[in-house]
């Protein structure tokens, strides 16, 4: 007994604390972040206290989506900077400052997402949002050509129908108090069914069962990654994966199916020479799916490919949109005079016929861009996004992140840190105006992140929601019923709250 006590006193122990240098050796040993020239680490970027001594690996324990999603804020608001944790075996640096942001969205050799996209692998497949090397970007160059300008106008007559549809349903609930994410969910997937599918979804035969199933895509991400003891393949398989392998099958088969149905007609106008670019450019209805069809027959993706993307796009287009959307209409309804700025800026740029509204006339809602993008700014849609160095990486900053730490970039923490935005928690759209964004950091407002993996989207979602709001306000003042004070965000991939978010339309006069 006696060796023993003097092996650890004099062998283990002193042991240990050299080893705890280089690694945090009660957190499981994650490797420590370390500077170029030996300087103390802290003084560049300060380590997150554990609420134990074993790091940060229990900080978590216990909490529901609602506190997880308090307590990064909670971080930010004590830390004030871009901080390091320290939890589970894992090295985690958690990016809030716009400077170290753009020290990581521009470092071509960080654009592998973080281990957290592995959860929503068995429901995307490796897409463009989770791929990464060159089967990334092959895959970017390939999806490009869907979003070429000509394109996007084409897709703007589906956004003006489906807007259409909106405000008719709107007119049934006149005066009432309705839930804006229902409404919202709704348009934004119908549209993207339509734009990256060519199909409408509610002439399918088992639309509704898509529509309803979709959401499984989310579900499964958020269990899986808010308990840790699911990060593990085999347990998760074991306890979790069977609940929602019906729901994913529907969706897939779906998508599957009508794949299969839109090659045979490509396919058709693939051998009578119908496909080249200028005549892709001015079909009537153009679909992502047609891209990604014309690459097939190139030989450069499969069918297993073809469905990837479509379930990444259809999952990313919609559900982002959607929650942008929701805030957006939530906000109109609570500051009346930047809604009637909307409204006589409407009135003053756009044709008072809708069916002549493009793409030109909505670049001169300038104020109604401003509102877009302060009401992105404080509910950004994806408040985080992961990424991994897959091997030892230096930053310009002198630190020397260890391969395999993963870096999340709290994009919700970013927008609201009062070093870019002064009275970051009040709506103020003027923020944005030309004149007030001069000197702003370029990386201090990433609604759809930034660098090489930004959104290829964005552009279309953009137009998709400026179209939807004209149509709205063009019929309707939106009046308030919800108490923006009240909402209890939850974390998760997509930013959403515990409580319902509502407004009233009113016919206008």
């Amino acid at each position: 007994m006696w060796f023993f006590s003097l092996f650890v006193a004099f062998v283990l122990i002193p042991f240990l604390i050299h080893l705890n240098k280089t690694y945090h050796v009660l957190a499981f040993f994650p490797k420590r972040i370390r500077t170029i020239n030996g300087e103390d680490v802290e003084r560049i970027l300060p380590t997150l206290p554990g609420t134990t001594i074993f790091g940060n690996t229990f900080d978590t324990l216990g909490l529901d989506f609602v506190q997880t999603f308090k307590f990064f804020r909670h971080n930010a608001a004590i830390m004030k900077t871009s901080y390091v944790t320290y939890m589970g075996g894992k090295t985690l640096l958690n990016v809030i400052d716009a400077d170290l942001a753009e020290m990581i969205m521009t470092n071509t050799k960080l654009i592998t997402k973080g281990f957290f996209y592995k959860f929503i692998q068995p429901a995307l497949g490796e897409g463009l949002l989770i791929s990464a090397g060159e089967k990334w970007f092959g895959r970017r160059k390939m999806l490009t050509p869907a979003f070429h300008f000509n394109i996007l106008m084409q897709f703007q007559e589906i956004f003006k129908e489906e807007s259409l549809k909106f405000v008719k349903q709107l007119q049934n609930s006149e005066g009432e108090e309705i839930e804006l994410d229902k409404h919202t969910q709704k348009f934004s997937l119908d549209v993207i069914c339509e734009t990256a599918l060519g199909v409408k979804l509610d002439e399918c035969l088992n639309g509704e069962q898509y529509r309803k199933n979709i959401y499984v895509f989310e579900e499964s991400f958020n269990k899986r990654s808010q308990y840790p003891y699911l990060w593990n393949d085999f347990v998760y398989k074991t306890l979790e994966e069977y609940k929602y392998r019906p729901a994913l099958k529907i969706v897939h088969d779906f998508s599957s199916d009508i794949i299969k149905k839109k090659r045979q007609i490509f396919t058709q106008e693939f051998q009578s020479g119908q496909t080249h670019e200028e005549q892709i450019y001015q079909k009537k209805r153009y679909a992502m799916l047609d891209t990604l069809l014309r690459a097939e027959q190139e030989g450069l993706i499969d069918h297993a490919g073809i469905c990837e993307e479509v379930d990444t796009f259809m999952f990313e287009g919609f559900d982002t949109a959607s929650m942008s959307l929701m805030f957006c209409l939530m906000n109109l309804s609570l500051y009346p005079e930047m809604q009637q700025r909307c409204y006589e800026e409407i009135l003053e740029e756009i044709d008072p016929d809708l069916s002549t509204l493009d793409i030109a006339q909505l670049n001169k809602l300038k104020y109604l861009d401003c509102f877009f993008k302060e009401s992105m700014r404080m509910y950004s849609t994806v408040p985080l996004v992961m990424r991994t160095a897959v091997e030892e990486t230096q930053l310009p900053n002198g630190l020397i992140l260890p391969a395999n730490s993963s870096i999340m970039l709290h994009i919700f923490d970013l927008h609201r840190n009062p070093k870019y935005f002064a009275k970051p928690d009040v709506f103020n759209p003027d923020r944005f105006l030309p004149e007030n964004s001069v000197g702003r950091h370029p990386y201090a407002f990433v609604p759809f992140s930034a660098g090489q993996r930004n959104c290829i989207g964005q552009k279309y979602t953009m137009l998709e929601m400026k179209t939807l709001v004209v149509f709205i306000l063009k019929s309707f003042k939106i009046l308030p019923a919800v108490n923006p004070e009240t909402l209890q965000f939850k974390s998760g991939i997509i930013i959403r709250t515990k409580n319902d978010v509502k407004a009233k339309f009113i016919k206008r006069l």
